[in-house]
């Protein structure tokens, strides 16, 4: 039990790391990152190891149990439902006792076959998140000799619905806007930080999943002010609550005042905000030093940074997160996969002895094309791609999509 809130602990650390670099709109689950870089730290050695415990905020020797349980509490939170994956290729070798700690039935078969094998992922995540995330991001390669995979679903019904109404956004009236009330004034709460006041709202879900709304002053940034909000939740950070706040402005956005009624009424607590959708890409080792990644995704000859994963010497080129979010009415809904892939490093002396050429072509950027005629050689047309075309279904676009990063 005691490693158990160790993990949870040491996961809303991430959150509250990772949040501190949020500049624009997005969304995001550490807890889809903290298992699988706890998994990666047990079997990790040298710099690797350093760097990956200092991500996750508790020793290496402690990471795969601390993995597993944390996947446990997920398992047992109510609305929500979690999967992890693993895939190798043939020639790679598991260490029995780091493969010991997976899930039954979570490895599978890397075939070589980029296609074949990006098909297999993108079902599985399909699977796992009920279609609300359709894609693995991490494109496997021919090269890609292990990947793994966490999927994350949530889906949380308010104790107390909203009710739809015309909302205001920045000086507008065409947004989405949502509204009730709830007799309960400590639903609300002022915290006082170095950067600014931020009001916290807590939207109570009847699977015992809630979710906190924040705001803060308007000279205070994202990073700030979701920052404050990590600090409410780990205690850290100390609030007024509604039932002890001053009347008139009381908070960023909150005015606590008196009103006649014909008839004996409780305290109540009106919340007017918006409906919103979130659809974001992380490139995790875009911020490799955050997920203590560095030397794990360094292409150093000889290096091995995962020696307990497996004898075959492997070296992360891809971690990327893709997670989508709808706050509504009647509740919440959410679902993130998170991805890891590595490619062999190097040559082990227990791999197969023989050899093969390979060659691979990724149009993934603009790229020009001919059309020529065989016979005389003469170019009948010739263009430069800029813009390919959507998927069928996608022509409008993700006008509410969070930039990727």
């Amino acid at each position: 039990m005691r490693s158990m809130h160790t993990a949870v602990r040491a996961a809303n650390r991430l959150t509250a790391r990772w949040a501190s670099e949020v500049r624009a709109g997005t969304v995001f689950s550490a807890a889809g990152v903290w298992p699988l870089l706890a998994l990666l730290a047990d079997g990790a050695a040298g710099a690797a190891r350093e760097e990956l415990e200092e991500a996750l905020g508790l020793p290496a020797r402690q990471a795969g149990s601390a993995a597993r349980e944390f996947l446990a509490v997920l398992t047992g939170i109510d609305g929500l439902s979690c999967a992890l994956g693993l895939w190798t290729a043939r020639c790679v070798e598991l260490r029995e006792e780091w493969a010991a700690g997976l899930p039954v039935g979570a490895h599978g078969v890397l075939t070589g076959d980029p296609g074949a094998d990006g098909r297999a992922l993108d079902a599985w995540a399909a699977e796992r998140t009920g279609g609300a995330i359709g894609r693995v991001r991490v494109e496997p390669t021919p090269d890609t000799s292990l990947v793994v995979a966490s999927a994350l679903v949530l889906g949380a019904d308010w104790e107390v619905p909203f009710e739809g109404h015309f909302g205001s956004w920045l000086g507008r009236h065409d947004r989405a806007g949502l509204v009730r009330e709830v007799p309960d004034l400590d639903g609300v709460a002022v915290a006082r930080t170095g950067a600014g006041a931020v009001t916290r709202v807590v939207v109570r879900g009847v699977s015992r999943v809630d979710v906190h709304l924040l705001l803060g002053t308007e000279r205070m940034g994202p990073g700030e002010v979701l920052g404050a909000g990590t600090g409410l939740v780990s205690g850290a950070l100390d609030a007024v609550p509604g039932s002890r706040l001053p009347e008139g402005e009381a908070g960023p956005g909150l005015y606590v005042f008196k009103r006649r009624t014909h008839t004996p009424e409780p305290p109540s607590l009106s919340l007017f905000t918006v409906e919103f959708t979130l659809r974001t890409e992380h490139d995790l080792l875009a911020s490799r030093d955050l997920f203590g990644l560095t030397t794990a995704a360094r292409d150093t000859p000889g290096a091995a940074p995962f020696p307990g994963v497996s004898r075959t010497p492997l070296v992360l080129d891809r971690a990327r997160q893709s997670m989508t979010a709808t706050f509504g009415a009647e509740g919440f809904r959410a679902a993130a996969v998170t991805t890891f892939a590595a490619v062999y490093q190097g040559r082990s002396p227990e791999e197969p002895p023989y050899e093969t050429t390979r060659a691979m072509a990724c149009f993934d950027r603009p790229f020009g094309f001919l059309t020529v005629h065989r016979e005389s050689g003469l170019v009948l047309a010739a263009g430069w791609v800029v813009d390919p075309a959507p998927l069928a279904g996608d022509e409008g676009g993700h006008v509410a999509d969070a930039p990727a990063e």
